[in-house]
């Protein structure tokens, strides 16, 4: 099995130092940068990090800066660590592209269970590439350049709402539970009270909407997602 890597960019030196040693001998190879500026820097120079893990407050420039960059030239996976209770910044993180959130303090096996989903991702994706394309009304999602596209244009999407509208389009016109989205597109069991599916799929929606797709993704109060097939 081939290394990975993960960037970790956090001021916190204790707490990458920490990191580092529970991580390395699961077969990670790691870098860290203990600013938010030498933390873009390492991000958007290398092509081989698998997933950056990403601290909201650090100086020079603070996580949500990192991300805002990061994502105009790469879609590198990034797991955002944000402060315990502040459902303000995991939301603001999600909304800038983030792939998932984990707060701070953090138990270490439930941080290596999420990396490990977001690579898991990244290799189902690559194994996806074989296949056809999925066609939907005005929506075309390519899984071989892995993009998906509305009238022929370009949607910007990251690697987690590419998987989530994939899933909706192969499941067009079903109810699609939060917990089957979490378990297909996250990698993980549904927790309580955790709003990242929805802040996904408002994310999605509202990308569909800005290129003419209005009001394809229709919500079940309670219960889950359609993709409403276009009427001929």
């Amino acid at each position: 099995m081939s290394v990975k890597k993960l960037l970790i960019i956090d001021d916190d030196r204790a707490l990458t130092d920490l990191l580092v040693e529970y991580l390395t001998p699961h077969g990670y190879d790691i870098d860290v940068a203990h600013d938010g500026g030498a933390g873009l820097s390492a991000a958007t120079s290398r092509d081989d990090v698998d997933v950056i893990l990403l601290d909201v407050m650090m100086p020079v420039l603070d996580g949500f800066d990192v991300l805002k960059q990061l994502r105009q030239v790469k879609m590198t996976p990034v797991i955002m660590l944000t402060a315990r209770g502040d459902d303000y910044d995991r939301v603001l993180g999600l909304e800038m592209g983030a792939d998932d959130y984990l707060p701070k303090p953090f138990n270490h096996r439930e941080l290596s269970a999420r990396i490990k989903a977001l690579i898991r991702r990244a290799e189902l994706s690559s194994v996806a590439q074989k296949q056809h394309d999925l066609i939907l009304g005005p929506l075309r999602l390519s899984q071989s350049q892995q993009q998906a596209f509305v009238e022929g244009r370009l949607l910007p999407l990251t690697g987690t709402e590419f998987l989530l509208l994939k899933l909706l389009m192969a499941h067009a016109g079903e109810l699609i539970s939060k917990a089957s989205i979490s378990e297909h597109v996250l990698g993980r069991r549904l927790a309580a009270f955790d709003r990242s599916i929805d802040m996904h799929v408002s994310n999605l929606r509202r990308k569909l909407s800005s290129e003419g797709a209005q009001e394809m993704i229709a919500t079940v109060r309670g219960s889950g997602y359609i993709l409403r097939i276009p009427l001929a």
